[in-house]
């Protein structure tokens, strides 16, 4: 919403580009408030970005934590699909994270809210409506899920191969994965 740390500036950027914008707080796991929303924009892609960490085994993992992760992961997810389904989408996006497909171990919630996302993007398809879910790895940078990890963690994914990517990098996957044929990359 209007409060998010960067909203202002990135509001104005996109409107300096020519793009209309509106800021606005809505908790999209929440089915009615988000259709609420989206009832008063022309929505025509949807890019999700949700991301929460509550890490732990599986064995060790408490309701609360998987809750604390699915819910803007799978949940808010669900919904955009099924409240947008009817609409004439140019995309829809979802940002999912290579813990579902490798780094999964002590994020067995983690990794099953981002498998989840990597399967309705291929169910959309299979429906023939638009849909890319992008599997990223750790962003470089400060702030945001970044911010809990340390020097042995950052060690750990260069050895599996996913040393952080730059922005810039993150940017250009994104776009490339716009155009992709396969609805997981």
């Amino acid at each position: 919403g209007p409060d998010a740390p960067g909203a202002a500036a990135l509001r104005d950027e996109l409107a300096e580009a020519g793009a209309e914008v509106t800021l606005a707080r809505c908790d999209a796991a929440d089915r009615a408030e988000l259709a609420g929303l989206l009832g008063e924009h022309d929505v025509r892609a949807v890019v999700h970005a949700a991301g929460v960490v509550d890490n732990g085994v599986l064995a060790a993992l408490g309701p609360d934590q998987v809750d604390r992760v699915l819910r803007p992961k799978v949940d808010a997810a669900w919904n955009l699909h099924e409240l947008t389904r009817d609409k004439d989408l140019s995309a829809f996006v979802l940002l999912s994270s290579a813990a579902g497909l490798l780094v999964g171990g002590g994020q067995a919630n983690y990794a099953a809210a981002n498998t989840f996302l990597d399967g309705l993007a291929a169910h959309r398809r299979a429906l023939g409506l638009p849909a890319v879910s992008l599997a990223y790895g750790l962003w470089s940078g400060s702030g945001g899920m970044s911010a809990g990890i340390d020097a042995a963690d950052l060690e750990r994914l260069r050895r599996l191969g996913l040393p952080p990517l730059a922005p810039a990098q993150g940017l250009r996957a994104f776009d490339a994965g716009l155009g992709a044929e396969d609805a997981v990359l």
